[in-house]
């Protein structure tokens, strides 16, 4: 018997198989795309810092000035909490895809049921791989942009106190 393992295989080895391990890349890429960004504008930042116009409306000021370090962080937040639930439903797949081989072979061999346990355990990796980042990333870009919003209030509020 020939060893057919392939790691290829591990995340398309069927239609379910393939779409699971698609839409995990796809969300890790794009967390990671997100991410790449905002560390380019925090070091943009920290070589311009912000500066804050003087107008009339000082709160609108601070929300325009927020809303880049704002942007698309619910993205990384919504990969941090719904990646690991399609990894699990990846791991039910194979799982279940076990299951049927040993109905199947009538046999219980390791041969029968390891194909599926480990697309069982390489969809939960995808899973974990996408979303360990974006939650990561998700909270450490929330608080600093948190820090900086609390930053342009007190400017804001120092603005407003000296009119």
């Amino acid at each position: 018997m020939a060893n057919t393992f392939s790691l290829l295989n591990l995340f398309t080895g069927d239609l379910m198989t393939l779409f699971i391990s698609v839409v995990l890349v796809i969300a890790s890429v794009m967390s990671w795309a997100i991410i790449i960004g905002k560390v380019r504008l925090w070091r943009h930042v920290r070589r311009n810092p912000i500066k804050l116009k003087t107008t009339d409306n000082m709160t609108v000021a601070v929300e325009r000035a927020i809303r880049p370090f704002d942007k698309n962080l619910w993205f990384l937040s919504m990969v941090s909490y719904v990646a690991p639930f399609i990894g699990l439903f990846g791991t039910i797949w194979g799982v279940m895809d076990s299951f049927s081989a040993i109905g199947v072979n009538q046999s219980v061999s390791i041969g029968v049921i390891a194909p599926g346990l480990a697309v069982a355990l390489g969809t939960t990796a995808l899973g974990l791989i996408a979303a360990v980042p974006a939650a990561i990333a998700y909270q450490y870009f929330t608080k600093r942009a948190d820090d900086l919003y609390d930053t342009l209030d007190e400017v804001r509020k120092e603005t407003e106190s000296k009119k």
